[in-house]
C-alpha cells in the first residue's frame, strides 16, 4: 500500500502544520458523500491511533485509517493553485468516475 506526495503537497502540509503550531500529519480519509458516492476528507492528526497507517513522502506525513486504504492505495497527492483557488488534487487509480464538479467519485468494482 502506498500514498505519495508531490513536493508542492508536502510543502503545503508542512506549512499548514507549522501555521497551526501542532500536529504530526495530515489525516486523509474517504467518506460517503456527493452525487458519485465518495469524497475525500482532510483533518489534522495530532497522534497515531491503533488503526492508522502512516505514509511519509518529501518530508511530510499522511495518516489513513487502515480500513480506508483500499480506496486510495497507489494515489499521488498534489497541491495546485488555479487563479484564486488552491486545493489538493488526487491521482487515484481506484476511481472509476467523478461527478461533474469533481468533488465526489465512484470506485472501481
Amino acid at each position: 500500500m502506498t500514498i505519495t506526495l508531490t513536493e508542492r503537497a508536502a510543502r503545503q502540509i508542512r506549512h499548514q502544520l507549522d501555521k497551526r503550531g501542532k500536529g504530526i500529519a495530515l489525516r486523509l480519509g474517504v467518506k460517503k458523500s456527493g452525487c458519485s458516492g465518495f469524497a475525500y476528507s482532510f483533518d489534522y492528526a495530532d497522534d497515531m491511533l491503533d488503526d492508522d497507517q502512516l505514509f511519509e513522502s518529501n518530508d511530510a506525513k499522511v495518516i489513513v485509517k487502515r480500513d480506508q486504504l483500499s480506496f486510495i492505495d497507489g494515489s499521488e497527492i498534489d497541491f495546485v493553485q488555479e487563479g484564486l483557488n488552491s486545493s489538493f488534487k488526487f491521482s487515484n487509480p481506484n476511481i472509476d468516475n467523478t461527478c461533474g464538479c469533481g468533488e465526489s467519485f465512484s470506485l472501481k468494482t
